[in-house]
């Protein structure tokens, strides 16, 4: 049996977000900039999908809404905008979490180096920021709290509307990286407060790419790339229009079947949990409700996760142990580090991610096989031999 299991990591684009860029390319093939006939055929497709995209999310209006190569793009122009603004009005101080993607705490990073100060979170055990915490780490100096919607590893969703409202009557911009949340779980950018939100598009089964950012009107941005005046003079080149007509059309898709889908995935991610939750010595990273529909995050003490990957693949199982944007890296994933788990559970772990093309047969076949591979890894496992004798303690 095949089985995809690494829908957080990218989806299989849908057949009518397919449809719809090849359609874009046969019958839209002007430059939206042109103004002739052709050009302005593709700049009025390119103006409903960013009506579209607005709809989706209930921003107040197309021109909120900037096309990007994804959701890293996003994040990145997003804070360096209002860190720069921030800077000139003497505001140096921006409020994050120890998990975000990388996209974020590498740009926050570089800012650091550039003399801002910086405000990493605690999540805690269950992997959600608290808004008292942050409301209590705000400054006269902070210019921008940035936060993600669900975490990218563990899946869990942050109390976005109450971190939007402190963050609104504080007057503090407020970002969300929704790149995992988006076309998943309901968004509504007026109702919780958002003032800038990334996503992208491959993960709700469109293509990859190609993303987008809101940007709440009367927020200025600043320029990534500079060129033409493509994307309201915010970003330069000309717009990837079948990508973009096939973000918009997976992203109708997704958000028009979100409850039913959720509740599907869901539904096969309880019984995963609750079979793999058998295994001895293992343990669900996160909390076990307030997750995105299909993840499904544990870590098995004693065993290597890139050897239990290797072996599911030959299994037909694919998975992944964490961020597919750091799979080469063989230090412990920062999110696990960051919800207390040490080094040596945290590369133990398993993230599985369904999408509603996956199937309750392929969750029974997963339940069936991880717990042989597990205690396969046990058996040649050193570290697992002295567990069992006592010389060294369990963790989990």
């Amino acid at each position: 049996m095949f089985v995809y299991a690494d829908n957080a990591a990218t989806t299989k684009i849908s057949k009518k977000a397919l449809e719809a860029m090849v359609s874009a390319s046969e019958k839209y093939y002007g430059n939206p900039s042109s103004l002739h006939r052709v050009g302005q055929e593709a700049a009025e497709q390119l103006f409903h999908a960013r009506e579209r995209i607005a709809e989706n999310i209930n921003a107040k209006s197309p021109r909120e809404i900037y096309f990007t190569s994804g959701g890293s793009e996003a994040d990145n122009q997003a804070i360096l905008s209002i860190a720069e603004n921030g800077k000139k009005k003497g505001k140096n101080h921006i409020i994050s979490s120890a998990f975000e993607h990388h996209a974020v705490l590498h740009t926050l990073k570089k800012l650091e180096k550039q003399g801002f100060e910086i405000t990493l979170l605690d999540v805690h055990k269950n992997g959600i920021v608290d808004p008292a915490e942050l409301e209590a780490a705000i400054k006269e100096e902070t210019c921008l709290v940035t936060i993600m919607f669900a975490n990218n590893e563990i899946g869990t969703i942050q109390p976005i509307r109450e971190i939007g409202r402190i963050c609104r009557e504080k007057g503090i911009v407020f970002h969300t990286d929704a790149v995992q949340a988006a076309g998943h779980i309901p968004i509504d950018v007026q109702a919780m407060n958002i003032d800038l939100l990334s996503l992208s598009a491959h993960k709700f089964h469109g293509p990859k790419g190609v993303g987008a950012l809101y940007c709440r009107n009367g927020i200025l941005l600043h320029n990534l790339i500079e060129g033409g005046a493509q994307e309201r003079s915010k970003r330069a080149g000309t717009e990837n229009l079948p990508a973009i007509l096939g973000m918009a059309e997976a992203f109708d898709e997704a958000c028009n079947t979100m409850q039913k889908a959720s509740e599907y995935v869901t539904n096969l991610r309880n019984r995963l949990i609750d079979g793999l939750s058998v295994i001895p010595h293992s343990v669900v990273n996160g909390d076990v409700e307030n997750r995105l529909p299909g993840n499904v995050n544990m870590c098995f003490e004693g065993i290597e996760g890139e050897s239990l990957l290797l072996l599911l693949d030959m299994k037909g199982i694919q998975a992944s142990s964490g961020s597919a944007c750091t799979s080469g890296s063989l230090d412990p994933s920062h999110v696990l580090l960051s919800i207390g788990l040490p080094h040596e559970v945290a590369h133990g772990s398993l993230r599985l991610t369904f999408s509603e093309e996956n199937t309750m047969e392929e969750i029974e076949y997963i339940i069936k096989e991880v717990p042989q591979i597990v205690e396969y890894l046990r058996n040649m496992s050193p570290v697992w031999e002295s567990l069992e004798k006592g010389e060294i303690n369990h963790v989990i």
